[in-house]
């Protein structure tokens, strides 16, 4: 088992992380570079170990004929990474006919072009992606094939990948469910240790769901060792979020005519943790406040960092009573 604890963080003036070093990580499973999940799937860690990708990240070889789909590239410049690729492919005397990629963080898009220079790329390869509002990290170079919720990807006569949108880490976010195995990989939306950073909390939730109905049998995470309980992981993951919340409107609901703030609702929450925890913590809790206005659950005066917040309609009940 691997600890590591960092404190190192930077939130612009939008309350974005705009860059994040995990505080604390707990890696308990050793990932080798390659390994062979199952008969339609082949595992080529990123050979880039961080408090922020885990062991590394998780790419995956996927069918079971001479041409198979790549998902994922790894980061830029990691020559490590792309000579362990080549040396699965050569081996195993592979093509890649398809390449996917899951969502546009550069730990998992970066390495696309040395990927594309191997010399085990079937000459009609595509690049599959959701489209994004933001400027993709290399798309004044890539011509990228866009991807559409539900469908559905041919690998060979055993290998069937259907495409699920499931944005909420980024706007962009695709899984992918393997059905012939009855499984899932699941990006970044579900990781096989720790917690899941997101832009926007309600679609990342609502993403779970989508994943859960599909009652997968086992995920293949952007990060971590595979999960073979995702009911169970899943449901952990919407419950955590869910009981944050609750202690959110509780904080609010206590609160006074002048309601409360993002600073006042972590020092309660988070109290009993270290000060230098608290910017982390009220960047997620941004995320939760935004998620309960956009459900017309509370309401705020909207005054940037020293926005305060109510439960819907106390505010103007306080201000009628002024």
């Amino acid at each position: 088992m691997v600890k590591i604890t960092f404190f190192d963080w930077k939130i612009d003036e939008h309350q974005k992380l705009s860059k994040l070093i995990i505080l604390s990580t707990i890696m308990s499973a050793i990932i080798p570079k390659v390994t062979k999940l199952s008969e339609r799937v082949i595992r080529v860690l990123g050979c880039n170990p961080g408090p922020f990708t885990l062991q590394g990240t998780n790419t995956y070889l996927v069918g079971t004929g001479d041409n198979r789909v790549l998902i994922d590239t790894g980061e830029k410049n990691n020559q490590e990474y792309i000579n362990t690729l080549k040396d699965v492919l050569s081996s195993s005397q592979i093509k890649l006919s398809n390449i996917i990629i899951t969502h546009w963080h550069p730990d998992h898009v970066g390495g696309l072009l040395s990927v594309l220079d191997l010399p085990n790329i079937h000459p009609g390869c595509k690049v599959f992606k959701f489209k994004n509002d933001k400027k993709d990290v290399i798309n004044d170079q890539i011509s990228y094939e866009y991807l559409r919720d539900e469908q559905s990807i041919e690998v060979d006569d055993k290998t069937t990948l259907r495409v699920l949108f499931t944005p909420g880490h980024t706007d962009d976010h695709a899984a992918l469910l393997l059905d012939e195995e009855k499984s899932v990989f699941a990006g970044d939306c579900v990781l096989g240790e720790g917690s899941v950073i997101f832009e926007d909390l309600s679609d990342y939730l609502k993403s779970l769901e989508i994943i859960a109905s599909f009652n997968p049998v086992k995920i293949y995470p952007g990060h971590g060792p595979e999960v073979y309980n995702p009911k169970e992981k899943i449901n952990d993951l919407i419950g955590r979020r869910m009981n944050r919340e609750r202690q959110i409107m509780e904080c609010i609901r206590s609160s006074d005519s002048q309601g409360t703030t993002i600073s006042e609702i972590v020092s309660i929450i988070f109290k009993d943790k270290p000060k230098e925890l608290h910017p982390v913590a009220a960047f997620t809790i941004t995320h939760h406040l935004q998620k309960l206005l956009k459900e017309q659950k509370v309401e705020t005066d909207g005054l940037a960092d020293q926005a305060h917040y109510w439960i819907k309609g106390v505010r103007n009940q306080c201000l009628k009573g002024l």
